[in-house]
C-alpha cells in the first residue's frame, strides 16, 4: 500500500523550498554588499594614492607633512602641510574638550537616571541634531559663537580655532551620546543588582560599576566623535579664519586639512603639483579617519565579546 501525498504536504514542501531559496539569496546579497564596501574603500584609497604620486615624487611625503610653509601659488610653490595638520588637531582637541564631558554626562543620565518618556524625547532630539546640515551649524556659529569669542577675549576677529572647536564639539555630541548610551545600556543588569545588593547607592553603582564596565564602548564613542570632528569641512571653513600658518594659540585663525581641500581644489590645474599635493593631504586625512574608525570598531567588538552581546 503506497502513501498518497496530501495537498497540504505539497504546499508545505513548496514553502520550505521557497524559504531556503530566499535565505540563500539573502545571504548572498549580504555577502556581496559587504565585499562591495571593501572594494569601494580600497578603490578610494587607490585613487588617492594614484593622484598623489606626482607630489610624492617631486616633494616627498616627509617634506609635505613636516613643512611649515603653505604657499602653493608662489614660484616655486611651497607645500608644507604641517600647519594644516596641526590646525586640524587643535580644532579637534577643542571639540573633544567640549563634547566628551557633556556627551558622557548626558549618556549616563539617559541610561541610568532618566525616565522612559524623557529618554524617548531626548533620543529623538539627539537624532535630529545628527541630521542637521553642517552649514547650518556653521551659520549658527558665525552668528553666536564668533561674536562671543571676539568679545570675551577682546580679539580683532572671532574666527579662531576656539570658535571652530566649540561648534565641532556640538556637532560631535550626537555621536558620543548615542554610542555611549548604547554601551551603558549593554552592561548586564546583574552587575547593577549585585552592586545595589552590596549597599551601594544608585550613583555609586553608576560610577563604580556601570561606567567602568562600559569603558571600551565609551572609548569607541569618543574615537568616532574624533572622526566626526576631524573630517568636518563646511563648519570649520566658515569659523576658523582659514589662515594657513602654524598656530600658536587657540585664539588664532587656523586652516584645517578639509578646509584646504574644499577651498583650493576648484582653483588648481588638474594634474599639476598643487592638485597632487591636495590629494596627499586627502590621503593623510583618509588614513587618520580610517585608523580612528578601525580602532573604535575593534574596541566595540571587544566589548561585545566581553558581555556576549
Amino acid at each position: 500500500m503506497t502513501d498518497t501525498l496530501r495537498p497540504s504536504d505539497s504546499r508545505s514542501r513548496g514553502r520550505t523550498a521557497l524559504s531556503r531559496a530566499a535565505e540563500t539569496f539573502a545571504k548572498g546579497f549580504i555577502t556581496a554588499t559587504g565585499w562591495l564596501a571593501i572594494v569601494v574603500l580600497a578603490a578610494i584609497a587607490a585613487f588617492l594614492v594614484w593622484n598623489s604620486l606626482r607630489a610624492l615624487g617631486e616633494a616627498g611625503l616627509g617634506r609635505i607633512v613636516t613643512g611649515t610653509d603653505w604657499y602653493p601659488t608662489s614660484s616655486p610653490g611651497k607645500f608644507g602641510a604641517a600647519p594644516l595638520i596641526v590646525g586640524s588637531l587643535i580644532v579637534t582637541l577643542v571639540a573633544l574638550v567640549v563634547a566628551v564631558p557633556v556627551g558622557l554626562a548626558a549618556a549616563v543620565y539617559l541610561s541610568e537616571f532618566a525616565g522612559r518618556r524623557l529618554k524617548e524625547v531626548s533620543k529623538a532630539v539627539i537624532e535630529f541634531m545628527a541630521a542637521i546640515p553642517s552649514v547650518v551649524y556653521g551659520l549658527v556659529g558665525v552668528a553666536l559663537v564668533v561674536p562671543a569669542v571676539k568679545r570675551a577675549f577682546a580679539l580683532d576677529s572671532g574666527l579662531t580655532a576656539l570658535s571652530g572647536g566649540i561648534v565641532l564639539g556640538v556637532m560631535a555630541l550626537p555621536t558620543i551620546v548615542s554610542i555611549s548610551e548604547d554601551a551603558l545600556h549593554a552592561v548586564p543588569s546583574s552587575l547593577r543588582h549585585a552592586s545595589l545588593a552590596l549597599g551601594n547607592t544608585r550613583w555609586q553603582t553608576t560610577y563604580k560599576v556601570t561606567v567602568p564596565a562600559a569603558s571600551s564602548g565609551i572609548f569607541a564613542a569618543v574615537m568616532l566623535g574624533v572622526g566626526r570632528a576631524i573630517g568636518e569641512t563646511m563648519a570649520v571653513l566658515m569659523l576658523t579664519g582659514n589662515a594657513a600658518v602654524m598656530p600658536r594659540s587657540l585664539l588664532e585663525s587656523v586652516r584645517t586639512m578639509t578646509g584646504t581641500i574644499a577651498a583650493e581644489m576648484g582653483e588648481v590645474v588638474q594634474g599639476g603639483t598643487h592638485y597632487s599635493v591636495l590629494f596627499v593631504v586627502g590621503l593623510v586625512l583618509f588614513a587618520a579617519t580610517f585608523s580612528i574608525n578601525l580602532a573604535a570598531d575593534l574596541v566595540l567588538e571587544k566589548q561585545r565579546k566581553r558581555w556576549g552581546v
